[in-house]
């Protein structure tokens, strides 16, 4: 008996399958779905508000101290379009689905998510603004042990992030380094053997553990320690106004203020810890104001405040250092940890066009995805383009932490 053709549909509901089970950290975001762009007419660039977890400060005694519902929002923009093109034979599509899948659809699939993963992973920077390494006595990075896994979880519960479910992103290097550093560190027998096995962590310190070879090497501008200082007392926001700057800031790098301490989100008492912010943006050498990300919120008044982040403003000529004594031009690996929630990823429905040779659209788990299949008069072709329309947002930056490596 003949072979049966392939349709398109069984084509595209096949992609979307290895679409979610291509990419380990794709794999473990908040995924969020839009059917409303399916429709004639929907143009990329449209928008999704999402609403950030309320804020509430505890009063003590009998009396009443009624407080606003300050409700946040941010925004994120589903206007990045990306596709993977090729061209087959009618021939290709009269192979079993396994077959097809196997030697025409996974390699476009793979690439494709690998793609999307490697854009949502480098918004870390400049997002993510917490950090935590294993140093030597002059402040060099060394590989994580189970120490600086242990103290990522500290930083994220003092971030009020969720306990359940909580993940690992490691580079395949640092992933290798670590399995065998914590190979026999009280481990149950059972998670020894599936390290011994499969090379890699599974199960551990709080986490579940994944290898992604987009993990980010970030490397520190040219900020010296001890080379830059406050400009004013009694700064709040999103930006801090500095003396000119004797060197450069780069997006992703991490920063500490003298004397300004962070609070535990939900308690705001102080965690004795200075606060770290994030560089949103490179800064040149001469500049007088770095963006960072969390804002200054301080207590006001003595008195604890919604979303605070910090006991108290910097004070005049406060200096300002990059995170945990690093050296300037410094470079390390950016593994991370995180809760799911800390970054959201959202497809959305792709209009099929009309008067082509055939087209397809499916949704599974949050994803989104478009085949069509046209006829190439100029070439006597048929082409195949696959395509996922997204945006992504780190929309709760805090509840991940940076945990450094040596390069």
């Amino acid at each position: 008996m003949a072979n049966q053709l392939l349709t398109i549909n069984m084509i595209t509901r096949e992609a979307v399958r290895l679409w979610k089970n291509s990419n380990a950290f794709i794999q473990n975001v908040d995924m969020q779905y839009d059917d409303s762009f399916a429709v004639s007419g929907a143009k990329i660039g449209s928008a999704l508000r999402i609403r950030l977890p309320n804020d509430f400060t505890v009063t003590t005694g009998p009396g009443l101290n009624v407080q606003d519902t300050s409700e946040v929002s941010t925004t994120l923009v589903l206007a990045t379009q990306k596709h993977v093109d090729v061209s087959y034979s009618t021939a290709d599509r009269s192979l079993a689905l396994d077959d097809y899948s196997r030697r025409v659809l996974a390699p476009m699939v793979n690439n494709l998510a690998g793609a999307v993963a490697v854009d949502v992973m480098q918004g870390a920077e400049g997002g993510i603004c917490n950090w935590v390494g294993n140093q030597d006595g002059n402040n060099n990075v060394l590989t994580p042990n189970a120490g600086t896994y242990l103290n990522a979880g500290a930083a994220l519960d003092i971030n009020s992030a969720p306990i359940a479910n909580r993940k690992i992103v490691n580079g395949p290097r640092t992933e290798a380094r670590v399995v065998n550093a914590l190979a026999g560190l009280l481990n149950p027998g059972s998670e020894i053997s599936r390290q011994y096995i499969t090379g890699r962590m599974y199960d551990a310190l709080g986490f579940i553990w994944m290898k992604d070879q987009t993990a980010i090497i970030h490397t520190n501008g040219t900020l010296a320690q001890g080379s830059a200082t406050v400009n004013g007392a009694n700064q709040t926001g999103l930006s801090l106004t500095v003396g000119a700057l004797a060197g450069t800031l780069n997006q992703g790098d991490i920063i500490t203020i003298a004397g300004v301490n962070a609070v535990n989100r939900i308690t705001k008492v102080t965690t004795g810890e200075l606060r770290q912010f994030v560089v949103t943006a490179n800064v040149s050498a001469g500049a007088t104001t770095i963006p960072i990300y969390p804002a200054i919120v301080p207590a006001q008044g003595g008195s604890q405040v919604q979303y605070q982040t910090v006991v108290a403003s910097p004070a005049n000529g406060a200096a300002v250092n990059p995170v945990s004594g690093l050296s300037a031009s410094t470079q390390y690996r950016k593994n991370f940890a995180y809760a799911p929630e800390a970054v959201t990823l959202a497809t959305a429905d792709l209009e099929i066009p009309r008067g082509i040779h055939e087209g397809a659209r499916e949704e599974f788990d949050g994803i989104s995805m478009r085949m069509v299949t046209d006829y190439m008069i100029g070439t006597d072709q048929l082409v195949t383009r696959l395509d996922v329309l997204y945006g992504y947002l780190w929309i709760r930056p805090e509840w991940a932490v940076v945990v450094a490596d040596a390069i």
